[in-house]
């Protein structure tokens, strides 16, 4: 039998693949396919010893029905073992963890973190965050965290916002004039070790579509928070990733009144705090073409939506009728999004109104729920979706052989409520479970 020449076969999966219909991305440009690793990686003690964390009720983050008295096998920092205690020998080397009456979740992974100080992240990794984005922060602002010795989350940085003038937040604002320097905000930031690159809203499309072509190329998916650009050109322009709900709100318009807002921002970047919630005020989510267009356009696309809802929370004792019906309907878009396919994860912006410091993940989490979603759905949205997001989905999110041993460990069970999540016991990082 002949063997087919290596170049030919080369030559024919090329005019095959050419053939292929072309996803957004591969439209635009070919990515680069390659891991992405937090900043911090290298400064993570790795485990060096078997544990086996023996009878909890196991979430896997995949969305499977949890197990019970279940056993998991880490060796070093990784998952060598998966299931119920009947089925495999705990090995007698282990150290054995008895998790009776507990769950066992994968590590929690928050896509909008902002705060740079040690005990800033040292409080998440309590919480059970184990990775973190923050999306427009000098790399730098982490240096003390870094350096403190102290055990921190891994940390998914994109460097600061890159917006043109005037910025909203001058300190972490990267500013570009044109789509050229955009291109080499993104070099820089890559060059740097960023994971992700954000855009902020008064950047332009054109600047957006290039910002995007170069992260492709250098492997980077690319999220925003919009406010004056509309989410459909943005997303068609290569965004991988939405951040904000209020971030579709000119999108939901009627051309005339998104231009109104569009020229209300642009003349002054505070006019946003109240403009959002008569944005939302005005929508009628149920009946809107607009709405009913844009949730199939966003699951065609595969876009990631981090909707901070927790930021924007308004009930009657901190906002108006105004504040408070607008967040309502974020809240319903939300759910009906999820409900359609849309990809949804957890962000927590750190500060927000209606819950104390190191809190705020589990508020979101709570508002996801309240939105429509499953407690099975938000803590996938908090784990493996997140991961899918993150890139990072081969290494960690849900608790599978071959995985980093990233998991918490809570005494009561989020499936049956999930103010659960707040009852941390153990926090298991790269192997190693860290005092709390």
């Amino acid at each position: 039998m002949r063997t087919i020449p290596t170049y030919l076969i080369c030559l024919i999966l090329a005019v095959s693949c050419a053939e292929q219909p072309q996803t957004k991305q591969e439209t635009i440009i070919k990515e680069v396919v390659k891991p992405l690793y937090s900043l911090n990686t290298n400064e993570i003690r790795e485990g060096d010893k078997t544990i086996a964390i023996a009878g909890a009720t196991l979430v896997d983050g995949n969305g499977s029905e949890p197990i019970e008295n279940a056993l998991v096998i880490v060796k070093n920092n990784t998952i060598d073992f998966v299931g119920n205690a009947s089925e495999d020998e705990i090995p007698e080397d282990a150290k054995i963890f008895d998790a009776t009456g507990m769950t066992l979740l994968p590590g929690l992974i928050d896509a909008h973190f902002h705060g740079d100080s040690e005990k800033m992240t040292t409080m998440f990794l309590q919480k059970g965050v184990t990775s973190v984005r923050d999306p427009g922060a000098w790399n730098a602002s982490y240096d003390d965290a870094r350096l403190s010795g102290k055990a921190i989350p891994r940390l998914f940085l994109t460097g600061p916002h890159i917006d043109s003038y005037p910025p909203a937040y001058p300190k972490n604002s990267y500013l570009i004039q044109d789509a050229m320097e955009g291109e080499i905000a993104v070099n820089k930031f890559a060059d740097e070790g960023a994971t992700a690159i954000k855009v902020y809203f008064r950047i332009s499309t054109e600047m957006i579509q290039t910002i995007c072509e170069t992260a492709a190329k250098r492997g980077l998916p690319v999220t925003a928070h919009l406010e004056i650009t509309n989410a459909i050109d943005a997303i068609n322009a290569g965004l991988d990733g939405i951040e904000h709900i209020t971030s579709f709100g000119t999108a939901l318009l009627s051309p005339r009144e998104a231009e109104d807002y569009k020229n209300l921002i642009l003349g002054d970047n505070g006019a946003r705090g109240r403009g959002r919630y008569e944005v939302w005020n005005t929508l009628d989510i149920d009946n809107n073409a607009k709405v009913d267009s844009i949730i199939p356009f966003l699951v065609e696309n595969e876009t990631f939506i981090s909707p901070t809802l927790a930021v924007f929370e308004r009930q009657s004792d901190k906002g108006d009728s105004v504040e408070v019906n607008g967040f309502a309907n974020m809240l319903k878009f939300v759910g009906k999004a999820k409900k359609g396919g849309a990809k949804i994860v957890v962000g927590s912006h750190t500060f927000v109104p209606y819950a104390d410091l190191g809190n705020a993940y589990y508020r979101e989490m709570e508002l996801l729920k309240e939105a429509g979603m499953t407690n099975m759905q938000v803590i996938s949205a908090a784990t493996l979706q997140n991961a899918r997001f993150f890139r990072i989905d081969e290494r960690l999110g849900s608790i599978e052989k071959g995985k980093i041993a990233d998991l918490i460990l809570l005494r009561q069970n989020p499936l049956d409520d999930l103010k659960a999540m707040n009852t941390v016991e153990k926090v298991m990082l790269n192997g190693v479970f860290r005092d709390l």
